[in-house]
């Protein structure tokens, strides 16, 4: 086990996420274009307030997620260094008459994740006022402590000025490398876009449902995300595994329950502190209860 596992596990572990995507939203009509387009409650957000949400097609497939960060006078949008531009084309295209300007900030600011059961202590030990609900955040000195986690540990997201990424990053945390982080995340259940929630993927699917909301209007894709509701399932869900053995098999493993289909592996690794490899993958609606025991090529494992 790496000092970066065991930090996040057992400590407080530094995380460097300056390449992600962060996008300012200015303009009157920045929240109703926001709320228009994303699959979560915009309208209803307030200053320190914030959400993960999804971008969906009119078809109701995933096509980005992000995680809003309310101000008075903008919204910050983070995303995944892949998404980056894709997320602007998105927002960029029902904009219409909407006055709203989106400036991409990514190269002139930093993000640092501080996250395990003893990142809010840390933090405080530092001056900062840690938020407790999830996505609340609040101003630390020329900077902001945000209420989020990649992981699926406790933790917390600053975003400052790019001049400050090494005061962060010697705050008194061990550095978690990106396989660090990985682990962690799978080990967790926390799916990654691009990696676990995929284009074709419908938000009931993804089972992050934190990102939807059934009381606000009307916005892309809401169309078939309430009609899945109002016919009360979907055929697969993503679902945590355990993996006998101490080799991942590869994404896209099919998965089979005594001779049947079970669905497809999206990610996996070896878990050293379970002895075992902990996964994601898609499984069909009859085999996704915990317990169910499956082969996945030559190994044999069980939903978790």
């Amino acid at each position: 086990m790496t000092q970066g596992y065991e930090a996040l596990r057992h400590g407080a572990a530094c995380l460097d996420l300056s390449t992600r995507g962060r996008i300012i939203a200015r303009g009157r009509d920045r929240a109703r274009l926001l709320h228009n387009v994303t699959s979560n409650d915009v309208k209803r957000m307030t200053p320190g307030s914030g959400a993960y949400a999804f971008l969906l097609t009119p078809q109701g497939r995933v096509q980005a997620d992000l995680n809003l960060l309310c101000f008075s006078d903008h919204f910050l949008i983070d995303t995944e260094p892949e998404l980056r531009e894709k997320v602007q084309q998105l927002i960029l295209k029902y904009k219409v008459a909407d006055q709203v300007e989106l400036e991409d900030i990514t190269g002139g600011s930093a993000e640092i994740g501080i996250e395990g059961p003893g990142a809010a202590a840390l933090l405080e030990s530092r001056g900062a006022l840690v938020p407790a609900e999830p996505y609340a955040h609040t101003p630390w000195g020329d900077s902001l402590v945000a209420n989020l986690s990649v992981t699926g540990q406790p933790g917390f997201r600053i975003f400052g000025p790019a001049a400050e990424a090494g005061s962060f990053l010697n705050a008194g945390a061990r550095l978690a490398s990106e396989s660090d982080i990985r682990l962690v995340r799978i080990e967790n259940g926390r799916p990654r876009f691009g990696e676990d929630i995929r284009e074709t993927s419908l938000p009931q699917e993804t089972q992050q449902m934190h990102a939807v909301s059934f009381q606000k209007g009307c916005y892309i894709g809401q169309e078939i995300v309430e009609r899945i509701r109002a016919q009360g399932h979907v055929n697969k869900k993503l679902v945590r595994l355990a993996i006998d053995g101490a080799v991942a098999p590869p994404p896209g493993t099919k998965l089979g329950v005594e001779g049947k289909d079970a669905g497809e592996l999206t990610s996996a690794v070896y878990s050293p502190a379970l002895g075992q490899v902990a996964a994601l993958a898609y499984a069909r609606i009859p085999f996704t209860e915990p317990g169910t025991i499956f082969e996945a090529g030559e190994f044999r494992g069980h939903v978790v």
